[in-house]
């Protein structure tokens, strides 16, 4: 049986295509001179401008620091925290530790920084009209969304997206489908991790101010790597934002300047920022980099498999140089971490080569494909052969299938039995299980899809640790201690 998780590690191979369609608005027309009329320009799409507090604005006269400061809020956030309990893609680790989502998410916001620092410097040696405007600030946007774009996944990694989506379109749920409308009906069962970060980011949950994490407009536009409603989300489970978040989206795309490509009528679709694509390719180069040294340190992968998956990215020179490194450390996991760190360096400096190549492209909206599919023949024939093995003997490795089986049953559990205490709210035992839930969540929402989203806020919300709890004391199986 193929593993949950096969769809995001294989989304490299996958092209997303970017159609390019002029959408004319008042914020377009404010375009830098070096741009043409129809595409993006980097002064309009770089606002430190915040969500919720557009009124302040204008006020604020450190303004140059709003992106750091989004990545303080971001670190300093229970949600964040939570990551820690949060599986990536191995089980939590007993004697041998392995990545989890906090860990993965600080790498990733680590190589961020660097893709966003040398993009900024090769932007500005190519439009040195830019000196002295928030181009500067590219490598500390992109940290900051890179901290964020795991929030909102559930617990027990992609399975956990999976679980939900499939009790709605397969399991229990499907006896929900003629009381929500179609958009809503697209949302829950195509249910994705990435709108659902979007969301947390941005509503307005009881108690709390408005604007959600109130980050600035440039950073939560580059964290939404499928800029289209979930009506168009198809096979791949891929979309951008909810129903419910549809507005906010909009009024962010459209003070930036985001080319919209749907016409009046259609599902609504954007071109990406532009900084997406360098959030993407810090996902893309941490967690197969990265799943590969684990997969080492579980000895599911034996050194000398390890060696040659990262020494595939290395020219002949830098080949030769990595030998006598290695000959200088005998310690094998120093030896496989100095080669993972050399891969990471060179990936960082291609793909950003890639962006800077393609910057037209990207500003005009019909850039495919992520940066990682766009490498260098040896970097990319590199990374297809550890794709192919981390998929034939990681993702579908017993410890990674064992959890994803175990998470799909836990939650579907949760689901199941929160969906039906708040839509019936009456019933004695209901009313036990709406007290398990924090008062932020909104279970006595009008409308039904809004009952759902909150059940779904609270379990996409817990860490595996907690769920796997809740899950067994609901069944009875784990009782306080009298």
């Amino acid at each position: 049986m193929p593993s949950f998780a096969h769809q995001r590690h294989f989304r490299i191979l996958l092209p997303f295509l970017l159609l390019p369609e002029r959408h004319a608005t008042e914020a377009q027309t404010r375009i830098h001179s070096t741009e043409k009329a129809d595409n993006m320009n980097w002064q309009q799409l770089i606002s430190n401008k915040r969500f919720g507090l557009e009124f302040l604005h204008e006020t604020r006269k450190d303004d140059r620091t709003e992106f750091q400061r989004d990545y303080d809020r971001l670190i300093f956030s229970a949600p964040f925290r939570r990551l820690q309990n949060k599986t990536q893609v191995f089980p939590l680790p007993g004697s041998i530790f392995v990545h989890n989502r906090l860990t993965h998410s600080l790498e990733v916001s680590c190589v961020g920084r660097s893709l966003g620092n040398e993009t900024a410097a090769l932007l500005l040696q190519k439009h040195p009209e830019l000196q002295n405007t928030h181009v500067t600030e590219i490598g500390s946007i992109v940290s900051a969304a890179c901290l964020a774009h795991d929030l909102g996944n559930p617990p027990f990694g992609h399975s956990g997206e999976k679980a939900i989506g499939t009790y709605f379109s397969e399991g229990e749920g499907l006896k929900l489908k003629d009381m929500l409308e179609a958009d809503e009906w697209e949302d829950l069962t195509h249910f994705e991790g990435n709108a659902n970060a979007f969301r947390l980011l941005t509503h307005q949950f009881r108690g709390r101010r408005p604007g959600g994490f109130v980050l600035t407009y440039s950073t939560l536009a580059s964290i939404v790597k499928y800029p289209y409603s979930s009506e168009l989300a198809g096979k791949k489970q891929k979309f951008g934002f909810f129903k419910s978040e549809k507005e906010a989206y909009c009024r962010i795309a459209d003070e930036l300047g985001i080319i919209r490509i749907s016409r009046e009528g259609e599902p609504l679709r954007y071109a990406r920022h532009p900084l997406v694509y360098l959030v993407e390719a810090a996902d893309d180069i941490c967690y197969q980099m990265m799943d590969i040294e684990d997969a080492h340190k579980l000895k599911i992968l034996t050194t000398d498999e390890t060696k040659e998956l990262y020494c595939h990215f290395l020219s002949p020179e830098r080949l030769k140089r990595a030998q006598e490194i290695c000959r200088l450390v005998s310690d094998t996991n120093e030896q496989i971490a100095y080669l993972r760190s050399s891969v990471i360096g060179i990936l960082i400096k291609e793909c950003t080569q890639v962006f800077i190549d393609n910057e037209e492209a990207i500003l005009a909206g019909r850039f495919e494909g992520p940066l990682i599919r766009h490498l260098p023949e040896r970097s990319k024939q590199a990374y297809e052969n550890c794709s192919r093995t981390a998929f034939a003997k990681i993702y579908c490795s017993k410890d990674v299938l064992d959890i994803e089986l175990a998470g799909y049953q836990v939650i579907t559990t949760l689901i199941n039995l929160l969906t039906e205490a708040v839509r019936f709210p009456e019933k004695a035992y209901s009313q036990l299980l709406i007290n398990r839930i924090s008062s932020q969540y909104e279970v006595q929402a009008p409308s039904l899809y809004g009952k759902i989203l909150a059940v779904l806020d609270y379990i996409s919300g817990m860490t595996d640790v907690y769920a796997l709890d809740l899950y067994r004391k609901i069944n009875g199986n784990s009782l306080p201690a009298v």
